[in-house]
């Protein structure tokens, strides 16, 4: 894709702090970082969210994301982590190229994650369920 930053990247022609780069995939530091050493994992095929990501590009962005978090672990003394994906606009894509967030955590670093839960979702599970299997064979 000619206009996606991530692209540009890999080409090239856009700047990026490497971290890390195999074949299939790229780790940079993240331009916008919540805290030190955020960085980001993208495949260098261009796939806008998981949804059109083949498995097998998944799984070579999860050896990725293991191979720099354990770099991080042993070089950094990082051990705790974020691992995040926000795949479509309603879950707050913002650039549409697959990938993934890593984020090192420490306590009092004021980047807390809280989601509002629901507990009464459960009374829905069992209809929930489903609507998933519903057509498959038992």
């Amino acid at each position: 894709m000619t206009n996606c930053i991530f692209c540009q990247i890999i080409r090239g022609e856009a700047p990026s702090w490497k971290v890390y780069e195999d074949e299939y995939t790229v780790a940079f530091l993240d331009i916008y970082p919540v805290n030190p050493y955020h960085t980001l994992v993208i495949p260098k095929t261009h796939h806008e969210n998981i949804f059109d990501t083949p498995p097998e590009v998944l799984a070579q962005l999860m050896r990725t994301i293991k191979h720099v978090t354990t770099l991080y672990e042993e070089k950094l003394g990082i051990h705790n982590v974020q691992i995040i994906n926000s795949s479509g606009a309603q879950a707050q894509q913002d650039v549409f190229h697959l990938h993934f967030h890593i984020i090192p955590r420490h306590a009092g670093d004021g980047q807390n994650v809280r989601w509002h839960t629901h507990a009464e979702l459960w009374a829905e599970f069992d209809r929930m369920l489903t609507g998933l299997t519903e057509g498959e064979s038992q």
